[in-house]
């Protein structure tokens, strides 16, 4: 089947930087995406945009460049709840990827233990709604109380100025809770202002929620590297990003978010984010927690001594 893409649309980087920073032996990508190919694995007709293919063997091909061994695959809101693609690539990928799928309230427990089986060790519950319609909380409940069973977690994905109105759900909900790219916060607020208090109050008080510390280039309005130079690369997302590191260190995860779904502006070299890293966790001890002690003892739980 053929797709046109939606007008506009920013492909993925070609030819990405060889990253200064050497991640530690074993690090994890725990955020990113495969697209189709389409031709495989058909967008879902509910779809808020039509995107390039980005193939299991291209991010294969990424995560080798840029130094890390294994990937956590989110599904992408572009194939809705037919997880084929992402479970194709944790299939294929040789116990070296997990995934994080999107199910409805019709998931039958045998389709749930499929998809333990190929890898699949959550469910991501996505609050934007730019990018997706509105599923009843009821639902949501329900197929947290379903997943809990089978040791999942939930990932969420709001912006910061609905954290208010969706925080009693978040907290009630029964699982280890992570949340994406710190709730997107304004970073031309104060990083010890009202609305990121609220996202720390959150992980500080609820011990089950996690964040990723991710996606500087959706959340930096100061630009990226071509515009200030390498090394100040997305600076004004720092102290936000190195504030849940340096407070909550067993509690983050890092993720490039391959191949950058929706991104208006400009298109990230995934090289130069991967050298973001040090600049949030700036030690070994932190850098080893974010890439490898944290997403091994999420998703790869049985490794663990």
């Amino acid at each position: 089947m053929q797709f046109e893409k939606t007008p506009g649309w920013l492909d993925w980087y070609q030819g990405p930087s060889k990253p200064r920073f050497k991640a530690p032996a074993g690090a994890v990508d725990a955020h990113c995406h495969v697209f189709g190919p389409g031709a495989e694995f058909p967008f879902a007709p509910e779809r808020k945009y039509t995107p390039c293919d980005a193939s299991k063997r291209q991010l294969t091909a990424l995560r080798d460049h840029l130094g890390f061994a294994r990937n956590v695959v989110v599904q992408a809101t572009c194939h809705g709840a037919d997880n084929s693609a992402m479970i194709d690539a944790l299939v294929s990928s040789g116990g070296r990827a997990r995934g994080v799928a999107t199910v409805k309230r019709s998931v039958s427990d045998a389709e749930l233990q499929a998809m333990h089986d190929s890898g699949v060790r959550g469910v991501r519950f996505n609050f934007v709604k730019r990018l997706v319609d509105f599923t009843p909380k009821d639902e949501l409940v329900e197929i947290a109380e379903r997943i809990k069973q089978l040791g999942w977690h939930v990932v969420i994905y709001f912006e910061a100025v609905d954290l208010p109105e969706l925080w009693d759900f978040f907290t009630a909900l029964p699982t280890t809770v992570v949340v994406d790219h710190m709730g997107r916060p304004d970073v031309t607020e104060p990083v010890d202002g009202e609305e990121f208090e609220l996202f720390v109050r959150l992980m500080r008080e609820h011990g089950n929620v996690w964040s990723k510390v991710s996606c500087p280039e959706r959340l930096s309005v100061s630009g990226p590297p071509a515009l200030h130079g390498e090394q100040r690369a997305y600076r004004d997302v720092v102290p936000f990003a190195r504030r849940i590191v340096e407070s909550f260190p067993d509690r983050v995860l890092w993720g490039t978010d391959w191949p950058h779904p929706n991104l208006k502006d400009h298109m990230p070299d995934d090289g130069l984010l991967v050298d973001f890293i040090p600049q949030i966790a700036p030690t070994a001890e932190l850098q080893r927690k974010l890439l490898v002690d944290n997403p091994m003892r999420l998703y790869w739980p049985e490794e663990q001594s």
